[in-house]
């Protein structure tokens, strides 16, 4: 079986060192999964006074993620938090009230920092954040990934093998996750 991985990057740089990981974690992929990125570059700034009239862009992201079996969230952290950018496409996904695509959507986050802790207060935040919206999150194991120059090519490619190899099992581990709540939770999904 093939699950259709929708991966949404937190940061609208397109040169974003998130976005190479991203693009290194789509080659790392087990056969059975198919990661497509769910854009939110286009997404304006969430406000209620959109729910009666809902903007064709927001309709588009929460379709894509209506059509993803499972989310993978690969965020910077800023300001020891989540940016902007991807707390507003959260917003769109739980909106209007009773509407919400995340709800039961297994999910995974990961993220890549220079700094040393890396993306680890971003990540317990939004593991909070999509706990909320009952999105089922993996926990373990953890992946905060320290980027250095020359860890992933231009090509995608991880040039050092042992963050290869725990690149590697974190993908196989997010697809058991996936798995089980589409196997073992049965109504956890929405229609």
């Amino acid at each position: 079986m093939t699950y259709v991985v929708g991966y949404i990057v937190g940061s609208l740089s397109q040169r974003s060192i998130n976005r190479t990981l991203a693009l290194a974690l789509s080659r790392l992929a087990p056969p059975e999964l198919r990661l497509t990125e769910i854009p939110i570059d286009q997404l304006p700034l969430y406000s209620y006074d959109y729910d009666p009239d809902y903007p064709a862009v927001a309709q588009e992201f929460k379709d894509a993620i209506k059509a993803s079996d499972a989310l993978l969230f690969v965020t910077p952290e800023y300001n020891r938090s989540v940016p902007g950018a991807l707390k507003n496409a959260i917003d769109w996904a739980t909106r209007p009230y009773g509407s919400n695509v995340l709800n039961g959507k297994p999910s995974a986050t990961i993220g890549a920092s220079p700094g040393q802790i890396s993306t680890a207060v971003a990540q317990q935040h939004l593991k909070t954040i999509l706990s909320f919206t009952n999105s089922p999150v993996l926990g373990q194991p953890e992946a905060y990934i320290q980027f250095t120059k020359g860890l992933i090519n231009d090509e995608g490619d991880i040039q050092v093998p042992s963050v290869a190899e725990f690149l590697t099992g974190y993908m196989r581990a997010f697809t058991a996750h996936i798995h089980r709540h589409h196997h073992d939770i049965p109504g956890l999904q929405t229609p």
